[in-house]
């Protein structure tokens, strides 16, 4: 079994993952979604925001409950804006954390980190969890982070992850299942695009990742 699947890009936006987005704040226009999402509790602690810059954005604040948390390594480039891209990609993975693990009628953050086929892929990959009756906890290591500045405002990140140390849980019960063995699976690679919106937001705009990746053990 694994502890927390590699998010898979997706080539076209299905009814089921239409109606996921919806549900978790990610849809079209100012609809506030009618039916509360069921699944890890309500109570959740702040997750601060990386301190890349100080740029002034109307950020909607990310929120992870106790007992997930996420490490990254690598956020000081010594280029500011390599590390504004680093900051926001940052935060597009805790928003999508934050979608999957806490119980909530939106994610504003969701939709504000990611566009296009990436915002497509987080809206399959929340609702497998939710379809699955599953959550989960622990830490996510984030390590060997490399950012690429191409051009018209384009970007691309990758990196590594590290979910040995994540477990799953059952979104009803709580209970956590810790007795899974570490395996090549907890590893993956991942390599992303992203393009400044007009707010200067660098939003993820498609992901594509490797699990049991070799360059990453």
């Amino acid at each position: 079994m694994n502890r927390r699947p590699a998010l898979l890009a997706v080539a076209a936006l299905t009814t089921a993952a239409a109606l996921s987005l919806s549900a978790c704040g990610g849809g079209d226009g100012d609809s506030k979604g009618d039916e509360k999402i069921e699944g890890a509790g309500s109570g959740s602690s702040a997750k601060p925001s990386p301190s890349a810059s100080q740029d002034k954005i109307e950020r909607p604040e990310i929120k992870l409950p106790k007992g997930v948390k996420n490490v990254f390594e690598g956020g000081e480039t010594g280029d500011s804006k390599k590390d504004a891209v680093l900051a926001d990609s940052e935060r597009r993975i805790d928003s999508l954390d934050e979608a999957v693990t806490v119980d909530a009628k939106e994610h504003p953050a969701l939709k504000f980190y990611s566009s296009g086929d990436a915002l497509v892929s987080a809206a399959t990959y929340i609702k497998g969890f939710y379809d699955d009756g599953s959550s989960f906890v622990g830490t996510t290591r984030y390590y060997d982070r490399n950012v690429t500045i191409l051009k018209k405002g384009t970007a691309a990140v990758t990196y590594c992850m590290d979910s040995s140390k994540t477990y799953p849980m059952d979104r009803k019960t709580k209970k956590v299942d810790r007795s899974i063995p570490a395996s090549d699976k907890d590893y993956a690679f991942f390599n992303t695009r992203l393009e400044m919106n007009a707010k200067g937001v660098w939003q993820t705009t498609s992901v594509t990742s490797t699990e049991a990746a070799k360059q990453c053990r």
